[in-house]
């Protein structure tokens, strides 16, 4: 029996609520595109909303900088969207 449990292709929920709110509200996706347009990565995006939105968390309280998240796919999510 397989126990590995994947949210939607991610590896765990919070890697994946962070993924789904930035790809759906307007704003934080206008924004990850402007890190993404100058090779930033999920890092800088975080930084950006912390300083410049005052946000550390999603709506759904996960915070943008937990230990939790898969860094490297948010990684690949931001550089996608330069594409």
């Amino acid at each position: 029996m397989n126990t590995t449990e994947t949210y939607n292709g991610y590896a765990n929920y919070e890697t994946w609520n962070v993924a789904l709110w930035i790809q759906n509200d307007e704003g934080l996706y206008g924004l990850a595109c402007e890190v993404a347009a100058h090779g930033g990565d999920y890092v800088e995006f975080a930084a950006m909303l912390r300083d410049e939105l005052e946000s550390t968390t999603t709506p759904d309280d996960i915070s943008w900088l937990s230990y939790h998240l898969d860094h490297t796919k948010l990684d690949e999510l931001i550089a996608s969207l330069n594409d």
